[in-house]
């Protein structure tokens, strides 16, 4: 397999893709403020979780999540992902290319007022989500959220700082180049390389994507949104991280891998591949 990262535009259609993860109403209110303190209390401790639900039970269950996050919950099962990803109280985690910040959310219920998330987009992101960002963010009832922009190419981390990183539903946008939409081309070996600078020994980057057709070439990232997860695995390990886990909790076996992700009949159905990989250090 070609391990060669190619670059190919056609913006229009991702706007849907960041439109999709995201929508929410601000909840700047006391209540708000201390349902997320609750939340990150029950992270740093887990006994005190509600009807001794998990920590990410917990997390997903927070009263200050909004109904339109709630609403993909299903589809998501954020709890089980994060789970198996061995997301846990105390870390550092980068979400790159958050879109509005569903994941961003849950997670700094996970890690708890010990952890830190960071949130991370750029301006063609923003410029697809619209308010549904600030809303989230501008507020500050999340307290352990840190936004961090940068545009393609300009990600810049800490060398060893970071215990995870998440990659949902966007490693098929590395492949993806549109100037005039503000999207510029993505150097992916220095994309990955700066990952694992940021990431310490053991670290974790947590994938999910779309899947397509085995042996799809890369195009298909940019034609249809979907990546065969075999190319997922060869850029990563050529990029030195190791395969760790694999799970089938997001798969639909009904799935039509050869239509493009926002088929009407497909928007939040697609069948999802789940990866954990390990950066060895």
């Amino acid at each position: 397999m070609n391990n060669t990262f190619i670059v190919r535009g056609l913006m229009s259609v991702l706007a849907f893709s960041f439109i999709s993860g995201c929508g929410q109403q601000a909840t700047g209110s006391a209540a708000a403020e201390a349902a997320m303190g609750t939340m990150a209390e029950a992270a740093a401790d887990p006994t005190s979780t509600r009807s001794n639900a998990s920590i990410y039970e917990a997390a997903v269950a927070s009263d200050a999540r909004p109904d339109s996050d709630r609403d993909r919950d299903a589809g998501r099962k954020p709890a089980a992902v994060l789970e198996f990803m061995g997301i846990e109280p105390g870390m550092t985690v980068l979400d790159v290319f958050t879109g509005s910040g569903y994941y961003a959310e849950i997670i700094a219920g996970v890690v708890g007022a010990q952890g830190k998330v960071i949130a991370h987009s750029n301006q063609a992101y923003l410029g697809f989500v619209g308010d549904a960002f600030n809303e989230r963010f501008d507020n500050g009832r999340l307290t352990n959220i840190k936004v961090l922009m940068a545009e393609n190419n300009e990600l810049s981390l800490e060398a060893n700082s970071l215990d995870a990183v998440m990659l949902v539903l966007s490693f098929h946008d590395l492949y993806h180049s549109d100037p005039e939409n503000g999207w510029q081309q993505i150097d992916g070996p220095a994309f990955l390389a700066e990952l694992k600078k940021g990431l310490k020994p053991g670290g974790i980057v947590a994938i999910i994507d779309h899947y397509a057709e085995a042996g799809a070439p890369v195009e298909t990232g940019d034609t249809i949104h979907r990546i065969d997860p075999a190319i997922v695995v060869a850029d990563m390990e050529a990029a030195g991280f190791a395969l760790d886990g694999q799970s089938d909790m997001l798969r639909n076996p009904d799935d039509d891998l050869g239509k493009i992700v926002f088929a009407p009949e497909l928007r939040g159905k697609t069948d999802r591949f789940v990866m954990r990989f390990k950066n060895p250090g």
